[in-house]
């Protein structure tokens, strides 16, 4: 595949933090993708929720399984574009590296929780990640990913905050975004690489996708119901005809991979005339282009805007799905303020920084973030029941 002279070329990659011995045989971008997967926060991932807590049955899909799928979804797409497939897949197993346990409850939670200290993002939580926390190399805290990646992981759904007559940046940027960004400037008034774009409407595409597949199995809604939705009902339709007497698993997995299909097939014939359209010349133009340039078109968004609503009212505000929102915002109602007024009991590895931090509010809270956020589902409620002597999905709440 040649690629295209807007993608993102390893060899003009703009450097790490700290300046490293390159590999002899791989890229630079295929190093950033293979520290991301060996990460620890990265096989977390497999014990944190998707939709729903990660105990509730094997078939669902978790955020290992959801980040693998955008993976996936996004390489397919870079390929098709002419773009830096490693960089896409880097940016695509990073994205949701920064997520709490239970989800986007989770993170609801910690953010209400960390308003006095500045809040909780999980975009910029994955920054932090990549940057400070993980801490394997001798040379280095983080994981020293190129510039590229790091913009990518940053801003993959956009600009994160317009510049001002002064060239400073304007708004409340997550301070987790901006305490790196003061080190190795991101250029967070830009848009990302077209790659860091597709990573993220990969996201999109594979979460609808496998929404539904989940909301299914776990009986929320029905096929009868899906039907009278765009996309998926002549999706169903087309299977019927071609196979008419197919068992209801096998129809129902037809049909979902064609609603997929026409959300990827549709990214990229759209993506592919605004890219030439724009006749960008490197990399840098599209990001100084002031727009996307991975788009649906307009008939994919609507009709994927009717798919998310049903999905909110019949999945995501489901009586039973947000019976468990409860418990466990609980959950982390209740671990935040313990550890912040008993630090030292968090695990003795982190005793380091909570003497650092002894005194000062503000570091104590953001470091009890960093170690809430980094729990799987699993030790959250096993750490909840030891502190409290509750279990938080049994107990009322």
């Amino acid at each position: 595949m040649i690629s295209a002279a807007y993608a993102c070329d390893p060899h003009q990659a703009r450097g790490r933090l700290v300046a490293e011995e390159e590999s002899a045989f791989r890229s630079c971008f295929q190093r950033d993708r293979d520290r991301i997967i060996h990460a620890s926060s990265f096989r977390r991932l497999k014990h944190k929720t998707q939709v729903f807590v990660e105990h509730e049955g094997d078939f669902y899909r978790t955020r290992l399984t959801h980040s693998i799928e955008v993976a996936q979804v996004a390489r397919t797409i870079s390929n098709a574009l002419g773009l830096n497939r490693d960089l896409t897949e880097a940016v695509a197993l990073a994205h949701d590296l920064g997520h709490t346990p239970f989800g986007h409850t989770g993170e609801d939670a910690l953010d209400a929780l960390m308003k006095p200290y500045g809040g909780f993002d999980h975009n910029a939580q994955a920054l932090r990640i990549v940057t400070s926390l993980e801490r394997h190399y001798a040379e280095f805290d983080g994981l020293n990913l190129t510039w590229d990646t790091l913009e990518g992981i940053a801003k993959h759904n956009g600009p994160v905050a317009p510049l001002d007559a002064a060239g400073k940046l304007q708004g409340e940027i997550p301070y987790a975004l901006a305490g790196y960004n003061d080190r190795h400037d991101l250029e967070l008034h830009t848009h990302a690489s077209a790659e860091a774009q597709v990573a993220a409407l990969s996201d999109d595409i594979a979460y609808n996708n496998h929404d539904l597949h989940d909301g299914l199995r776990a009986g929320l809604f029905s096929e009868a119901e899906i039907t009278d939705l765009p996309i998926i009902g002549p999706a169903y339709a087309e299977v019927d005809r071609a196979y008419p007497d197919t068992d209801a698993y096998r129809r129902r997995h037809e049909a979902l991979r064609r609603v997929f299909g026409a959300m990827v097939g549709d990214l990229i014939d759209f993506s592919r005339a605004i890219l030439t359209e724009s006749n960008c010349k490197n990399a840098q133009e599209i990001r100084d282009l002031g727009r996307p340039v991975i788009q649906f078109s307009d008939k994919m968004w609507r009709d994927l805007r009717q798919i998310r609503e049903f999905l909110f009212s019949n999945m995501y505000r489901a009586p039973s799905v947000m019976e468990k929102r409860a418990k466990v915002t609980k959950v982390v109602e209740d671990l935040f303020p313990i550890f912040l007024s008993q630090p030292d009991l968090m695990p003795d590895r982190w005793h380091p920084e909570v003497d650092r931090a002894s005194g000062d509010e503000l570091a104590t809270a953001r470091l009890v973030s960093d170690y809430i956020a980094g729990m799987t589902d699993r030790f959250a409620l096993q750490i909840h029941a030891r502190l409290t002597g509750t279990d938080a999905l049994e107990d009322g709440v």
